[in-house]
């Protein structure tokens, strides 16, 4: 058994490297089909530790701060694909040529989109190659997973009254089919009061249960806040039906859209201080979960990189400027009014979007090294 720091110094590479790679490679293949110049290809931010010109005229290079990664198209005004107004008008002919901002709207929508595609379908395969090599995991006993046996010491659902017996139908309106279901629907509501819809007597009865606010710790030391009603169920086994290509990659869009969903769930519940800042994590704690679900072994660290980069698909799209999602907008906007922004206005946005994702990189920062034990935590 290696030593944990071991982890920690491959997982991080193993784990943003392709993705970044593959992320990039999305707006740089695209924009190659469409006939617009990449200029710069980089694999990080900062000073070039290596690189190369290929025979298109493209830098392709790996650079000092592995925290991301940018292709620069002809007329960019930096890697952050801003675009110089007054230039792009002053353009000759022969500028203009292979010009991201004098590409069809459409086409620069769909090369920016393009990188968090890419991120979207490797989320998408992983998931699928799961459930088409081990099947769908489906209850035993699905009335049994559901009927509840047993109550923990201090129970909410007991108090709300709740009997054992009872099946669970369904939590917020939502139908649960197995006790899988029942945990996700509650784990991420701590303190929530919860509709719970029983099967009683063969009459459906809700209660408003509110749960538990309960911190715990994982092997690792890793701590989160989950909500619990205190159930126990009949029966936890669960089996799993073979599943062919088709039948795979919908339950991966099924299970995606999932975890898409908790995302935002948490972030609304920083915002509205349901959940504590320091839930939020940036490149440190990734870097430190990235060695320990690595430390567990391939499926582990395999299924940590399609939740990482379904996040990173879905921070690109926030229509923040400067992200892929803020591009976007300015695009929407352009379609809308016929005419893009004035160059005042989206020079004030892009600055203003760099700073916003400057200061949140700086704070995200800040708070994971102030986890780390070495700062007492």
């Amino acid at each position: 058994m290696l030593p944990l720091w071991v982890y920690y110094v491959f997982g991080f590479p193993l784990l943003l490297g392709p993705l970044i790679t593959v992320h990039e490679l999305g707006h740089y293949i695209v924009g190659r089909w469409f006939g617009v110049q990449a200029e710069a290809f980089s694999i990080g931010f900062g000073k070039e530790i290596w690189g190369f010109t290929d025979k298109r005229g493209t830098r392709w290079k790996l650079s000092a701060l592995p925290l991301g990664g940018y292709v620069q198209f002809k007329g960019d005004m930096n890697p952050a694909s801003i675009p110089d107004t007054a230039a792009a008008e002053q353009a000759s002919a022969e500028e203009r040529s292979g010009s991201f901002h004098h590409a069809a709207l459409w086409k620069r929508a769909l090369i920016v989109f393009a990188g968090p595609a890419t991120n979207i379908l490797v989320t998408l395969a992983i998931f699928a190659s799961f459930f088409a090599f081990y099947g769908k995991p489906v209850p035993a006993d699905a009335d049994s997973q559901l009927t509840i046996a047993e109550f923990a010491e201090t129970s909410p659902a007991r108090e709300a009254g709740l009997r054992a017996g009872d099946r669970i139908i369904s939590v917020e309106g939502e139908t649960m089919e197995s006790f899988r279901d029942v945990q996700n629907a509650i784990m991420m509501y701590p303190g929530r009061t919860l509709d719970i819809t029983v099967l009683r007597d063969g009459a459906r009865e809700t209660f408003a249960v509110t749960t538990e606010s309960r911190e715990v710790e994982d092997g690792f030391g890793n701590k989160s806040k989950i909500g619990l009603v205190g159930i126990q169920a009949a029966e936890a086994e669960m089996t799993y039906e073979p599943q062919g290509i088709i039948g795979s990659l919908g339950l991966a869009v099924d299970h995606s859209i999932g975890v898409v969903d908790m995302m935002i769930t948490g972030v609304a519940q920083i915002f509205t201080g349901e959940r504590s800042v320091q839930e939020l994590g940036g490149p440190v704690k990734i870097a430190k979960f990235s060695g320990e679900q690595l430390s567990m072994g391939a499926l582990a660290f395999t299924n940590f990189v399609a939740l990482i980069s379904l996040n990173l698909a879905f921070i690109n799209l926030l229509p923040i400027p400067a992200l892929d999602g803020g591009h976007l907008a300015f695009y929407a906007a352009e379609a809308v009014r016929r005419k893009p922004i004035g160059p005042r206005g989206t020079e004030v946005a892009y600055r203003a979007g760099v700073a916003l994702v400057l200061a949140l990189m700086v704070f995200v920062t800040i708070n994971d090294l102030a986890g780390l034990p070495i700062f007492g935590n």
